[in-house]
């Protein structure tokens, strides 16, 4: 069975389809401002750029890597597993992946499964909450 033109295609063998763009920013824009708020902590985050890319970077070593989700991707109801066998990915990878998304350009090269360069590289997969094993 095809998709329509700009769907993204079809899921083999009955896994879920990709969730949203619109849900994976808001995740992001979530984890965005945490980030921002606890960045205050070690830094001054209007003079510097850098404290709340130091925690996101962190927030999703530990979170991804260790529960498969931030408090954003809670609040959207998505998970990042693994692309194999949908377990978590790994403080590791996870540092990675958040490292790549902060460079911003390998979020944007995407493939018909919505995933990022980000997550090729890591391995990774964006999935629905309800169709994520732990």
């Amino acid at each position: 069975m095809s998709s329509p033109a700009g769907a993204p295609p079809e899921p083999a063998n009955g896994a879920a389809p990709p969730p949203s763009l619109a849900r994976r920013f808001a995740a992001l824009l979530v984890d965005w401002a945490l980030c921002v708020l606890f960045s205050g902590l070690i830094g001054n985050p209007s003079a510097d750029g850098w404290p709340p890319v130091v925690v996101l970077i962190a927030e999703y070593a530990f979170f991804i890597g260790l529960f498969a989700q931030t408090p954003g991707m809670w609040v959207a109801k998505i998970r990042c597993v693994s692309y194999g066998d949908g377990s978590r990915i790994g403080v590791i990878r996870a540092m990675l992946r958040g490292v790549l998304l902060c460079l911003v350009i390998p979020a944007l090269l995407m493939d018909g499964r919505r995933r990022g360069l980000h997550d090729r590289v890591v391995g990774s997969v964006i999935v629905p909450a309800s169709s994520a094993r732990s």
